[in-house]
């Protein structure tokens, strides 16, 4: 929805949708740099904000295109109509800017669309416990699109972004990466959450939760493009429709699905900390307090003298927030020193065939260790093994594991 002329594209699309036959609810988001543009108007108005006049503001940007969008397909024969979120109304808890969809009513929604009516519905925002405008934080369009699917039954929700498909891997680094045609709900959680930008991790989760079939298409095909029934994207099932996929001949069972990578942490340790029941909740209950993410956590072999290390990510944004925060509480804790490190990268390997097929990590650990990769940490799951290693051989990584693991498309297929 970069602006009028992508907006109309996005019109036409909505249309060929309704031509063929579906009954169809679009959720939109705002103008490329919309949000940003909104968001630094409230920090020259009063950089301590009230978040509720905040959301009034920010949830402008996805009203404008979602009243754009229904003009512009009222230009083309089609009848729709705008539904804000407190319209519907979307109703969310929690906090004002990251507020949480807790249901939407549909009812009239849904009469509107049985009755040939488009709806144009606006991203990321809803309508709090005390009837303000909420807003559900950043990428909060893909959300608010799973959560409206869920709230119709609609068969599928496809979610049009800047890439056709979720990749084996970045194809920007990997010039041989494959788009999916399938990959599970689970997997797409754990990629989305270990760097994958292709879709918000919350959309991903409610999706599982909710059921909702979803497909990922590029917004940039032509008009004369495949149609999004005939599933040109990639689309995120569940663990049986993916054993159907494998057992019909349409999808090859695979051991790994991706490789993910993120930059955008640091390595933070503890050195010393006294190696005692509490001592780690000390750390990690500040952290939790102001809203701090932390990732990776592993707590080393203790000392002699009761002692142990231990090493956490944060996000990169958060890591001086952090810092201050652990520095005041030294004393409560009983470190010795805070040691950081912004120069690192997430590389992470994903895969649900992980559950059932032993080596995929010693693979990971044999492929880096061959071209002189250090590991500075390890966490793993069911389905995904993460190493943190220096940002500068974060590209050389991603390569070697993706042909370590056989997912390099053939020169044909690239």
């Amino acid at each position: 929805m970069a602006g009028t002329e992508r907006i109309r594209r996005v019109a036409k699309i909505v249309r060929k949708q309704q031509a063929a036959g579906h009954e169809v609810a679009v959720v939109v988001s705002a103008m490329a740099g919309e949000t940003d543009r909104l968001v630094n108007f409230c920090r020259e108005a009063n950089a301590l904000y009230d978040p509720a006049e905040y959301d009034v503001v920010v949830s402008s940007g996805e009203q404008v295109t979602s009243g754009l969008l229904a003009m512009t397909l009222q230009s083309m024969g089609c009848k729709a109509r705008s539904w804000l979120g407190w319209q519907m109304p979307v109703h969310t808890i929690e906090a004002h800017s990251k507020a949480r969809i807790e249901t939407i009513n549909a009812e009239a929604l849904m009469e509107s669309i049985a009755a040939g009516e488009i709806a144009v519905i606006p991203g990321f925002q809803g309508l709090g416990g005390n009837n303000r405008v909420t807003t559900l934080g950043r990428g909060g369009s893909d959300t608010s699109a799973v959560a409206v699917a869920a709230a119709i039954k609609a068969d599928r929700c496809d979610i049009y972004t800047d890439v056709d498909g979720v990749y084996t891997t970045d194809p920007r680094i990997v010039a041989k990466a494959r788009k999916q045609k399938a990959v599970t709900y689970e997997e797409m959680l754990e990629l989305a959450s270990v760097g994958a930008k292709v879709l918000q991790t919350r959309s991903v989760g409610l999706a599982m939760k909710a059921g909702v079939r979803l497909q990922v298409l590029s917004s940039f095909l032509g008009e004369d493009a495949i149609p999004a029934d005939e599933l040109p994207g990639t689309m995120i099932v569940s663990d049986d429709e993916m054993n159907e996929l494998v057992e019909s001949g349409e999808m090859e069972r695979q051991h790994v699905t991706g490789i993910a990578h993120d930059k955008n942490e640091a390595k933070v340790i503890l050195t010393r900390v006294p190696d005692k029941p509490g001592a780690v909740a000390h750390i990690f209950e500040p952290l939790a307090d102001a809203s701090i993410n932390v990732d990776m956590i592993i707590q080393n072999v203790g000392r002699d003298k009761g002692e142990t290390d231990v090493t956490f990510t944060v996000p990169q944004t958060d890591l001086a927030r952090a810092q201050a925060l652990l520095e005041d509480k030294r004393e409560e804790i009983g470190f010795n020193r805070i040691i950081t490190d912004s120069k690192i990268a997430k590389i992470s390997v994903v895969g649900v065939g992980m559950k059932s097929h032993a080596g995929v990590a010693s693979n990971m650990f044999r492929a880096l260790s061959d071209r002189g990769i250090n590991i500075q940490a390890i966490s793993t799951s069911e389905i995904k093994v993460s190493v943190l290693i220096d940002e500068d051989e974060t590209e050389l990584a991603v390569r070697v594991l993706h042909t370590a693991y056989g997912l390099d498309a053939s020169d044909e297929a690239a």
